[in-house]
């Protein structure tokens, strides 16, 4: 399974929102390639780079910090928040990104997210789906859809979308667990995705959870921050 710490960047810094809510900010550091440098000397490889401006403005607003997290590391990094537009699209794959994380663009023009598939590959795009009570959530979490997680796979499934990334934006920043049960329903369906679990997970009893299930990969976020996984801890998943 494929470790991903998570960076997410307001104004440039380096923070976790609990529940996506951006009122329960935490700056962790004010130097987001410092933090991105720790984990590339750990031993990590991958990287989750979340723009939350962007998300909540619509367009990509932090790329310099990709840009310079891209050029200063080997971590191989995905992208998302605010990739709206072919220009957005553009800017992420200019300044670095190895992947891009289609959120909420995939609920809100799925023509446009199938055009990019065809474009720049299956192996570029990341599906994101963020769920709240199996349901898509999208604009930065701000707002839930009526449409049903197992559709929306499916539904990309068919257009050759292989990796997704879902979240669970209860758990998520919570320290309170993952959502196994959920990531369990999903993998029974679709065994065949590259299911990436993010949200909740706090301890290192988890990740062999996720692992005995088929998870392809899990992102760590709060978890590391607030030292309850140590990269030390982790560096028996990524050797």
């Amino acid at each position: 399974m494929i470790i991903i710490p998570a960076i997410d960047i307001i104004d440039g810094k380096c923070v976790r929102l609990e529940q996506g809510e951006y009122s329960a900010k935490t700056i962790y550091n004010e130097n987001p390639l410092e933090v991105a440098k720790q984990f590339e000397d750990s031993g990590i490889q991958n990287l989750h780079l979340v723009d939350l401006d962007g998300a909540k403005s619509g367009q990509i607003i932090n790329w310099k910090v990709l840009e310079l997290i891209a050029s200063k590391t080997n971590l191989k990094v995905d992208f998302g928040g605010g990739v709206k537009s072919d220009k957005d699209i553009e800017i992420a794959f200019n300044s670095g990104a190895n992947q891009i994380t289609a959120g909420s663009i995939a609920v809100k023009d799925r023509a446009k997210v199938i055009d990019w598939i065809r474009k720049y590959g299956v192996n570029k795009i990341i599906l994101g789906a963020d769920v709240k009570s199996e349901k898509i959530a999208i604009s930065g979490w701000q707002e839930t859809s009526d449409i049903d997680i197992f559709d929306f796979i499916e539904d990309y499934k068919k257009e050759g979308i292989e990796q997704i990334i879902c979240t669970d934006i209860s758990k998520d920043g919570m320290l309170q667990g993952t959502s196994i049960d959920l990531y369990q329903k999903i993998l029974s369906r679709f065994p065949e995705v590259k299911l990436v679990a993010s949200g909740g997970v706090t301890s290192i009893n988890e990740l062999d959870k996720l692992i005995e299930i088929g998870t392809y990969g899990a992102i760590i976020g709060k978890a590391i921050y607030e030292n309850r996984i140590t990269l030390k801890e982790l560096e028996k998943y990524v050797s």
